[in-house]
């Protein structure tokens, strides 16, 4: 069933997104009164699934979920029809639209595409909100994991500053590390300031990694609930216990104590805790799996996250910065590619895109994921591949600056070359995501 709902909440982002890009390029058509003969949502070799003429336009669901379509008069697109491109040019064509114009047109989806992340970031902004945990706010310091470690991080760092520029929100502190290609983590250990050196080629690990979670924050253990037959429950302990440590060795941290539990398994272990001002100790039998049933109590009870809401009139520049921003953290994204060892191995396709959805429904993620998924269409669109929209403005940009338009056998040939690409990109990252799934 988690699949399911993944999948489902794919198709109707990628949908939403299709729509409004080729509506962005339809809208422009229309406005320069040029003739648009198909509005298709997914592609429709051999049928389509649903379709209606409206006027000059036919209007239709295709069966294969790879993109969509708007097929505009007299121009070269992926349908590769030829015929029309034979015959003398009509005023309602594409072909004889100024080039202004048709650069106008084959900027409508990216335009739209940025324009609905925009928008969507208004709305979660006015709905929910921002919530944020300050780095400063961090008390208790930082866990860490192997990973994390090999970098020369340890549990208790309080982080500062990356590559001496000081961090603001905690959670942005991965993102930064490996956007950023930092060479460095400044923190406070043992109430001192270190420079910590990140290892040459360490943030191509972190991008294999594909998880946040190489760090995280501490906090005390004070027990919220118990799973059902709890091993702790059963031995004595109760609600707003606060678990110290294990046997003579503190473990005042949730993150220290799991770790610590996992030596102890099909082990009898005596459980130090505070219980108001009483320290006891609690004698408790360790199953298997290494966990005794308890929940602790969230974060939220011991650290200062903050929360930062908006009225319209600050949710607008505020989603228009989050926007841009997200464009420019994809273009950094992008550069990755060819500045890290082997961090093509960690691009994906459609199931990397469907496993970033969470597997309950969430309006919240669903939308954020959404906008994201919006600015990574536009800016791969962009791209200055033939037989994606970028591919149209350099040969338009080309024909503005020199006054000359390529050949409608030159934008074919280029056409071919930039679908080849384009299927190769294809099979390459799915075949990625497949090859990760015999791996695991």
């Amino acid at each position: 069933m988690d699949i399911v709902i993944k999948i489902i909440q794919l198709l109707l982002s990628l949908s939403i997104l299709v729509i409004f890009h080729e509506l962005g390029h339809f809208t422009a058509a229309k406005i320069f009164k040029t003739r648009v003969e198909k509005f298709y949502l997914f592609f429709d070799p051999w049928f389509s699934l649903f379709k209606i003429k409206k006027g000059e336009t036919e209007y239709g669901v295709g069966w294969l979920p790879l993109g969509g379509y708007v097929k505009i008069s007299g121009m070269i697109d992926e349908s590769m029809d030829m015929e029309q491109m034979k015959k003398p040019p009509q005023p309602w064509e594409f072909r004889s639209k100024p080039a202004w114009q048709r650069l106008i047109i084959m900027l409508g989806g990216v335009t739209v595409n940025l324009l609905l992340a925009i928008v969507i970031y208004i709305v979660l902004l006015m709905a929910w909100g921002e919530q944020y945990l300050p780095a400063s706010a961090l008390k208790y310091g930082i866990s860490v994991d192997s990973t994390a470690y090999q970098m020369g991080l340890r549990d208790g760092d309080k982080i500062v500053s990356i590559d001496n520029k000081a961090v603001d929100d905690f959670e942005s502190i991965p993102k930064t590390l490996i956007l950023e290609e930092a060479k460095s983590i400044q923190v406070i250990r043992d109430g001192q300031q270190v420079n910590v050196a990140i290892p040459d080629k360490f943030i191509s690990k972190l991008i294999k990694l594909k998880s946040a979670d190489f760090i995280s924050f501490r906090f005390p253990f004070v027990v919220s609930e118990f799973a059902p037959d709890a091993p702790a429950r059963k031995a004595g302990m109760k609600k707003n216990d606060q678990i110290l440590g294990l046997n003579d060795t503190l473990h005042p941290y949730f993150d220290e104590f799991r770790k610590s539990l996992q030596h102890y398994k099909n082990k009898e272990v005596s459980v130090v805790i505070l219980r108001g001002k009483d320290t006891l100790k609690l004698p408790v039998k360790v199953p298997s799996a290494g966990l005794i049933g308890v929940y602790p109590k969230s974060p939220a009870t011991f650290l200062d996250f903050r929360e930062k809401n908006y009225n319209v009139i600050s949710a607008v520049p505020a989603g228009i910065v989050k926007a841009f921003t997200g464009v420019g953290n994809y273009i950094k994204s992008m550069k990755l590619l060819f500045s890290q060892e082997k961090a093509y191995e960690s691009v994906g396709g459609f199931i990397s895109i469907g496993s970033i959805f969470p597997s309950t429904w969430d309006w919240q993620s669903f939308w954020h994921l959404t906008a994201f998924l919006s600015i990574m269409l536009a800016v791969l669109n962009v791209l200055p591949i033939p037989a994606l929209d970028g591919g149209y403005v350099m040969f338009l940009l080309y024909e503005i600056i020199f006054r000359r338009k390529p050949s409608d056998k030159f934008i074919e040939y280029a056409q071919i070359v930039g679908m080849v690409i384009l299927f190769a990109l294809l099979i390459f990252a799915n075949g990625n995501d497949i090859m990760k799934l015999f791996r695991k």
